[in-house]
This record gives C-alpha cells, sequence and structure tokens, in this order.
C-alpha cells in the first residue's frame, strides 16, 4: 500500500505556495491578490500541521498554531474586503494600478 510521508505534504504545500505566490505577482485586481495571500496562508498551515505530526514530540504546538493563522487569514480577509468596497465606492474599479489616485 502506498505511504504518505512527509515529504508529500512538503511537496503539495510548496505547490501551492507558488500557486499562491504567482497569483499575487500577476493579478491586477485587490481580490485576486487577497486569494493568492490566502493560499500561500494554507501553504503555511499544510506545513505546520504535517511538521507537527511528523517531527513533533507528542504536542499539538504546529497545530495550535495553525489555528492562530486561521484566525490571522479571517481578520485579514474581513480587513482587506472592507479596503476593497471602499476603493471601489471611490474609484468604481478594484484594479490596484489605479491606487495611487486614492488620497487620505
Amino acid at each position: 500500500m502506498f505511504d504518505i510521508g512527509l515529504n508529500h505534504y512538503l511537496v503539495v504545500a510548496a505547490i501551492l505556495f507558488c500557486a499562491g505566490l504567482f497569483v499575487m505577482l500577476t493579478k491586477r485586481n485587490a481580490i485576486g491578490i487577497l486569494l493568492g495571500v490566502e493560499m500561500v496562508l494554507n501553504a503555511v498551515n499544510i506545513n505546520l500541521v504535517a511538521f507537527d505530526r511528523y517531527q513533533g514530540f507528542g504536542e499539538a504546538d504546529g497545530q495550535i498554531v495553525a489555528l492562530f493563522v486561521i484566525v490571522l487569514a479571517a481578520a485579514e480577509a474581513a480587513v482587506a474586503v472592507a479596503i476593497c468596497t471602499n476603493f471601489y465606492k471611490n474609484l468604481r474599479t478594484i484594479d490596484v494600478d489605479r491606487g495611487d489616485r486614492v488620497r487620505g
């Protein structure tokens, strides 16, 4: 039978991290960039849980930190959606290249 080890999780997390980084660098709208950030944070969570499972010492430290990252991601998404809404209200677009026109 096929046994899934730490290397498999690390490869999946690396692919997800690279995909998120690619999305962040290539998208021009704010929602796409937000999705890229969420993909990167999910890759970090996979690494935390995988290292906790395979290299941990019986404690759930990696899982606890992953829960904090999930809470951080939820708070970041709420703030980012509020910023995107305000950005759209002022400029009628969510293109981040037009952000230099916003004065505050």
